[in-house]
């Protein structure tokens, strides 16, 4: 298992412990998540992309591999995602390049 498909693989399973403990929280924060993903004046993919620039600002490898995944899912060329990083990185400055670079991998990971 690649590295971004094994920490979506890990935070999936430990959602579990969480739902358990804080059920209304996180039946709040699924809610949320699919009521903002879904089509709007924006598109999920445009979205998905909009998510993926604000991950790798904030540095989240967790984030940056849920919506990689979602926006390979959703069909986003390679190209469609570099130019979501450039903005991501104008925004975050040079540590925002290290994790535009890891999301490139787990793009590649999610791809395959």
């Amino acid at each position: 298992m690649s590295k971004y498909q094994e920490i979506v693989t890990d935070i999936s399973g430990n959602m579990g412990a969480l739902s358990k403990n804080i059920p209304e929280v996180m039946k709040s924060f699924m809610s949320t998540t699919k009521a903002s993903s879904k089509d709007g004046v924006l598109d999920a993919k445009t979205k998905e992309l909009i998510a993926i620039a604000i991950a790798v600002a904030n540095r989240c490898d967790g984030c940056i591999g849920f919506h990689t995944k979602t926006l390979v899912e959703l069909g986003t060329t390679e190209q469609e995602l570099a130019e979501a990083l450039g903005v991501a990185i104008y925004m975050g400055g040079g540590p925002s390049v290290m994790y535009a670079s890891n999301t490139m991998g787990a793009f590649k990971e999610f791809s395959q």
